[in-house]
C-alpha cells in the first residue's frame, strides 16, 4: 500500500454543468465519454498493512466555537516544514486539518506517526490561540457560519448538493488496510458490512448537533449518507460488477473521480485497500489505535479465510441498513441483527466476543494491547456515554467541548 490519500485530495464532483454521456457517431454508433479507466485497476498492495486518517476540528482558544484557521497553519507547514505537507493536509471546511499516516504494518507505529503529527501541529495551533479536538460533530457550532475551502471540488459539491452539502459539519476517521489479491476486495468488503454497528457504535461521538441533543449516539451517520454517493455500499460478487457501477457513475456524470464514491467501505483501488469510513472522529490516539486494531484483525481474518477456500457470510441490504440506523440511535444499547437468520443481540456483547475470537490473530499481527483496550473503553464509556455525562454534570455544552479537547491533548505525549 502506497501512502494512505484523503478523500479530499480526489477532483470533485461536476456540478452545475449538463453532460452528455453519449455521442452520436455518423455510423449511428454510441460511445462513452472518455475518462482514466486506470481509476478501477487494483494497485498491488501488502497485506494488512495499514494508514489511518484522522479529522481535527480547530477551535479558537477563547469561545471554543470553530475556527477558519486551517489556511494559515497549511500555507505554514508548506513554508516552513514541507516535509509534513503530505501529514497535515486541509478538508473541506476551514476550520478542519486531517492528520494523514503514511503506511504501517502495525498499529504501534501508526500510533507513533500520528503522535510526530500531532505534536508537530500542536506547535503552530498554540501560537494562534487554536486548540485541536475531535468528535463526529462539535456539540454547538452552526453550519451557516462555516466557510468552504476556495477549491472548485468543494464549491462543485455543495453547489450540487445545496442545503445538505452546506451541513456537511462532521469529522470523521478513515481506516485503509491492504489487501493482496483483488479477488478478496469485495468479499471483504461484504463481509465487513456486518460489523459497520459495531464501529459506529463503538466510536459514535456526534450525540450533538448546532446546541441540540439529537437523542442519536452518532448524528454524523445520519448527516453524511444524505450526500448522493455516501451511505453505505452496494454489494458486488464481481470486481466486473463494480467496474460497470463505476463506468455508469463516470458515464452518467454523478462523479468525476472514483473517491467521489463516498460509501462508508470501499475499495480504494489507487491504494490496493480496503477503506473502512464508519466511524466518527474519535476523541483520543487511544481509541483511534483500538479501532484500527479492530479493522485491521477483521480484514486479516477475512484474508485467511478466503485463502483457506472458505466463503465469507453475507447478509441482506436491508438487515445493514437497519443496523446501521440502530447503532447510530442507540449507540451501545443498540440490538442489532447479527446474521443471515436474522438473530439478534446487543452490539456489546457482540463486541466482546469478537475481541476473544479475533486476539489470537491480534497476537500475530501485534496488535493484541489496543485490540484488549476496546474493552476499558467500553467500561469507561464510548465518545458519546462520556460527553452526555458531562453535559449532565455541568449543563454547558462549552465544557463539553472543553472536555474533548482535553481528552485529545491527554491522549499522547
Amino acid at each position: 500500500m502506497r501512502e494512505a490519500g484523503s478523500d479530499g485530495a480526489a477532483p470533485g464532483s461536476d456540478c452545475g454543468r449538463s453532460h452528455t454521456p453519449m455521442s452520436a457517431t455518423e455510423s449511428g454508433e454510441s460511445t462513452m465519454r472518455d475518462y482514466d479507466r486506470s481509476m478501477v485497476d487494483f494497485a498491488q498492495s501488502p497485506r494488512s498493512t495499514l494508514g489511518v486518517e484522522w479529522e481535527l476540528a480547530l477551535l479558537d482558544s477563547r469561545s471554543l466555537d470553530l475556527t477558519p484557521a486551517a489556511e494559515s497553519l497549511l500555507a505554514d507547514i508548506a513554508e516552513h516544514a514541507p516535509e509534513l505537507e503530505n501529514h497535515i493536509v486541509g478538508e473541506m471546511l476551514t476550520n478542519t486539518i486531517e492528520l494523514v499516516t503514511g503506511v504501517h504494518s502495525q498499529v504501534s507505529t501508526v500510533a507513533e506517526d500520528l503522535a510526530a503529527s500531532i505534536g508537530a501541529l500542536r506547535k503552530l495551533t498554540e501560537a494562534r490561540g487554536v486548540e485541536l479536538m475531535s468528535a463526529g460533530t462539535h456539540p454547538f457550532a452552526q453550519w451557516q457560519s462555516q466557510e468552504v475551502r476556495a477549491k472548485d471540488r468543494y464549491l462543485e459539491l455543495v453547489d450540487r448538493t445545496q442545503w445538505w452539502g452546506r451541513n456537511m459539519l462532521i469529522f470523521g476517521v478513515h481506516v485503509h488496510v491492504g489487501i493482496d489479491s483483488r479477488d478478496k476486495v469485495l468479499p471483504i468488503v461484504n463481509a465487513l458490512l456486518a460489523y459497520v454497528p459495531h464501529l459506529q457504535a463503538l466510536s459514535a461521538s456526534s450525540p450533538f448537533w448546532g446546541g441540540t441533543d439529537t437523542g442519536y449516539a452518532s448524528n454524523r451517520a445520519m448527516m453524511f449518507q444524505q450526500l448522493p454517493t455516501a451511505g453505505l455500499p452496494s454489494q458486488f460478487d464481481e470486481w466486473s460488477e463494480y467496474e460497470k457501477y463505476v463506468d455508469d457513475m463516470l458515464t452518467t456524470g454523478i462523479i468525476d473521480h472514483i473517491n467521489e464514491i463516498r460509501w462508508d467501505i470501499r475499495p480504494a483501488p489507487h491504494w490496493g485497500t480496503v477503506e473502512v469510513r464508519v466511524c466518527d472522529g474519535l476523541p483520543t490516539l487511544e481509541e483511534i489505535l483500538a479501532i484500527t486494531a479492530f479493522i485491521q484483525c477483521l480484514v486479516d481474518d477475512m484474508s485467511d479465510r478466503l485463502d483457506a477456500g472458505e466463503t465469507l457470510p453475507t447478509m441482506p441490504d436491508w438487515f445493514h441498513n437497519e443496523n446501521k440506523w440502530r447503532a447510530a440511535r442507540y449507540g451501545m444499547d443498540a440490538i442489532i441483527i447479527e446474521n443471515a437468520a436474522a438473530d439478534e443481540r446487543l452490539v456489546t456483547d457482540c463486541l466482546a466476543d469478537e475481541i476473544e475470537r479475533l486476539t489470537p490473530v491480534a497476537e500475530r499481527l501485534g496488535c493484541r494491547e489496543e485490540l484488549q483496550s476496546i474493552t476499558s473503553i467500553i467500561d469507561r464509556g464510548v465518545p458519546y456515554q462520556r460527553l452526555k455525562r458531562v453535559l449532565t454534570e455541568t449543563g454547558s455544552l462549552t465544557e463539553v467541548t472543553r472536555s474533548l479537547i482535553d481528552d485529545l491533548r491527554n491522549s499522547y505525549r
